[in-house]
């Protein structure tokens, strides 16, 4: 990924519809923290939030702030996800502003209205399309902004570094996905994409050919360490992982036996292979 195709700052940044406010819960696993975002239609009295992060007083008094100073109220609240980074918040937000919740995972909502793939979001006054786009997690989506050439992808793309496939996700889902958003950019022309973290992307179909090549270039990797000898995730990681921080192995292991389920599920490991 290219310096070109990272467009920052992170907080207050956007496009004519929507804007972050960035939680402050920074970390190796969230970059800067988890951006909150803002949908609405310039002149609409409605915005629909999207991940209002974690269960921080100080964030979400903001985001509740934010929105009172446009003269707006919160109609709606949606998650990406299940992770607590992007969902703890919610309950809380919804106390402050009387929203709904809406997820995929049930046990999430707040309301009647669950989420789904092909659902067209309005709450903000304009469309929002939900795309299901599962892999990091099974309940993923991202969320299509068609007036603004945008997709709020989650966690399923990084501003910065690449995605982990959780222990609930699929690398299988995940690459299918992939294909999804990037036949979506070629399809619409999309301008650019609004991670759950880091900065904006520019020049989206090229940030989702970097991550296709990334993908195809660590099961090769793992096919090498296997074919090498190694037969479980802890031994794979050091090999693979080496040029990444230790810090972060622990996560890597949890992508790496995604990578070998997708694997075996292709008829590809030898006998004696774990994860």
């Amino acid at each position: 990924m290219t310096a070109e195709q990272a467009v920052g700052p992170v907080d207050g940044s956007g496009t004519s519809r929507a804007r972050c406010v960035l939680a402050p819960n920074p970390g190796m696993m969230t970059l800067d923290g988890t951006n909150t975002w803002l949908i609405a239609e310039p002149g609409s009295a409605t915005v629909l939030v999207i991940d209002p992060g974690p269960d921080d007083e100080t964030h979400l008094q903001r985001v509740f702030a934010t929105v009172a100073d446009s003269g707006q109220r919160v109609a709606e609240i949606v998650l990406t996800h299940r992770h607590l980074d992007h969902s703890a918040g919610a309950p809380r937000l919804a106390e402050l502003t009387g929203a709904p919740v809406r997820a995929v995972d049930p046990e999430h909502r707040l309301g009647s209205e669950g989420l789904t793939a092909g659902d067209v979001l309005t709450a903000g006054g304009c469309e929002v399309r939900v795309i299901e786009t599962p892999g990091h997690t099974s309940d993923s989506v991202s969320l299509h902004l068609p007036a603004d050439a945008v997709v709020l992808t989650g966690d399923t793309v990084l501003g910065r570094g690449t995605a982990v496939i959780a222990d609930d996700g699929s690398l299988t889902d995940y690459l299918e996905s992939l294909h999804r958003l990037r036949l979506l950019a070629e399809q619409t022309g999309l301008s650019a994409l609004l991670p759950g973290h880091g900065p904006l992307l520019g020049d989206a179909a090229g940030v989702l050919d970097f991550y296709l090549a990334h993908r195809a270039e660590r099961l090769d990797e793992v096919r090498a360490a296997v074919a090498a000898g190694d037969r479980t995730p802890a031994e794979i990681v050091p090999r693979v992982y080496a040029a990444v921080d230790q810090r972060l192995w622990p996560f890597a292991e949890s992508s790496v036996r995604a990578q070998l389920r997708y694997l075996s599920d292709h008829n590809e490991l030898p006998p004696g292979v774990s994860w």
